[in-house]
């Protein structure tokens, strides 16, 4: 009977252990861990449990690391020795599949061509997660080439994962690209936390519509080595988590100079090794923060109805809201000539590294192998990919460089510089990734969003997708304004809860 009662009692922790993973945060597991309630292994197979039962749907992971339970018993064992290495101690963390990582998993950034293409050494990213202690879980599906392949290819689709679903409504709400992987297995509770990259939109966009926080970075706070590109102006990594909190612990890891990425030599002076010590809601009662309401025009009702529970809540919780404020960027038509001409540049210059049993070492190669193996590389045509081709790859034309030198004046020192200095601003404040996120983009700005709350209706927007469901709100700061953009906001986090986790999915 003894025993019998023992089995009873083990069985009913295991379901309290299953039911605990949901929506817990970095901080509380490594409570648990320090306590001896959870090993990093324990925490490691609940995650694969709910990949498991959960993933054949969403699509969200692309690789499972095979050797992410013997890492998690190093790390225990470790622990149990000598101590823990910080907050990220055991953690499982995913990233996506554009980041290179020196183990069994692939890094292919969703192409059928690099579908067995094994980097040579870490990228950076991947190198500080795992001096920190974290435990790579796994490489997330994403949109293909980070959405630089085609014009029509649909958010979250890739050759080789196929199409990741919303998982707050799976084939019916929008997921985001092109870190849409990260975003569903993160928001599905599917692992800790993840890394994302963005060029324009690619952590903000799925980040808000899965009820997350997403960190684009300031380029040069985080280095870009190892991560297959799009464009040297604008590529970065950030975190993506379910709380303020872990994002900015995820931050703190990531962030800091490399000699492989020159950007982050001015990045260094800025970056710091704990962003939590910024996690301070009473400052939204001393910031000003604008409504640059020009970005607002086009919203339907209910997602307008979002963002004006958003101000309401700021200004509850004190802070000076200036309302409608203008930048003089607003009227500007954009180009998108630097992505184009950077594309062939720093794409050829990964391909070409890579080992010769890889079938593509450029994108002249690329395009070839998509046209030969069409019936599963082209499901959405590589148009993106030919259009890149056509340039010289020199970086040299004058089309380009006006463009890069419009992109940084127009949306940094005449955009985002001018309005905050204007109206002496902490922020300007979007709804999710409407404009904001690629004005940021384009001169190198950082940007984070927090969730908003629901958009009950919604509409069918162009493209076909329905704009209803979880909608993030973004503060978006000059350059290295991180510290301030976290306390924005965790202020609002605090004031506000609205993240809960996805109700299939529980």
């Amino acid at each position: 009977m003894g025993r019998e009662r023992g089995r009873m009692g083990d069985e009913q922790v295991k379901i309290n252990k299953r039911k605990w993973i949901i929506e817990a945060d970095i901080f509380g597991m490594q409570a648990a861990m320090e306590e001896g309630w959870l090993s990093s292994e324990e925490l490691v197979t609940l995650y694969l449990e709910r990949i498991g039962t959960h993933d054949p749907l969403l699509r969200s992971l692309l690789e499972i690391n095979p050797d992410a339970i013997d890492i998690a018993k190093a790390l225990d064992k470790e622990r149990g020795e000598t101590g823990s290495r910080g907050s990220l101690h055991g953690i499982p963390i995913l990233l996506k599949d554009n980041i290179d990582t020196r183990d069994r998993l692939h890094t292919s950034a969703g192409s059928v061509a690099l579908a067995n293409s094994y980097a040579a050494e870490d990228s950076a990213v991947a190198a500080r997660l795992r001096a920190a202690g974290a435990v790579i879980l796994g490489k997330t599906n994403m949109t293909e080439w980070a959405n630089f392949m085609s014009g029509s290819m649909w958010a979250g689709y890739s050759s080789r994962g196929g199409q990741t679903l919303n998982p707050y409504g799976p084939g019916e709400l929008f997921i985001g690209g092109s870190s849409s992987g990260s975003a569903a297995a993160v928001a599905a509770n599917l692992g800790a936390a993840a890394i994302g990259t963005e060029t324009s939109g690619s952590i903000i966009s799925p980040a808000c519509q899965t009820a997350l926080v997403g960190i684009k970075p300031t380029i040069g706070l985080v280095s870009r080595a190892g991560i297959i590109p799009i464009t040297n102006s604008q590529d970065t990594a950030g975190p993506m988590a379910r709380t303020v909190t872990d994002a900015a612990i995820l931050l703190g890891v990531i962030a800091g100079a490399d000699e492989r990425d020159e950007a982050t030599a001015a990045g260094a002076r800025h970056a710091q090794q704990d962003y939590t010590s910024f996690l301070d809601a009473s400052y939204l009662k001393q910031a000003r923060i604008g409504i640059p309401r020009f970005y607002y025009k086009d919203l339907d009702e209910d997602r307008l109805a979002v963002i004006e529970r958003a101000i309401e809540a700021l200004k509850e919780s004190g802070a000076a809201i200036i309302d409608p404020v203008e930048l003089p960027c607003e009227q500007v038509d954009w180009d998108w000539h630097v992505l184009r001409y950077e594309f062939k540049r720093y794409l050829n210059d990964y391909l070409a590294k890579l080992d010769e049993s890889v079938p593509v070492h450029s994108l002249q190669e690329l395009i070839a192998y998509n046209e030969r193996f069409a019936e599963i590389a082209l499901k959405y045509g590589q148009g993106t990919l030919i259009w890149s081709e056509e340039t010289s790859g020199t970086l040299t034309e004058p089309e380009y460089m006006e463009s890069l030198r419009r992109n940084k004046e127009l949306a940094g020192k005449q955009g985002i510089d001018a309005a905050l200095e204007k109206y002496r601003l902490d922020a300007l404040l979007f709804l999710g990734n409407e404009g904001g996120d690629d004005l940021a983009a384009r001169a190198g700005y950082p940007v984070i969003t927090v969730p908003g709350g629901d958009a009950e209706q919604g509409i069918i927007a162009p493209g076909g997708y329905v704009t209803k469901g979880p909608q993030g709100i973004s503060f978006i700061g000059t350059a290295f304004s991180e510290p301030t953009l976290i306390k924005l906001a965790y202020g609002y986090e605090q004031a506000t809860k609205h993240r809960y986790p996805p109700s299939a999915f529980n």
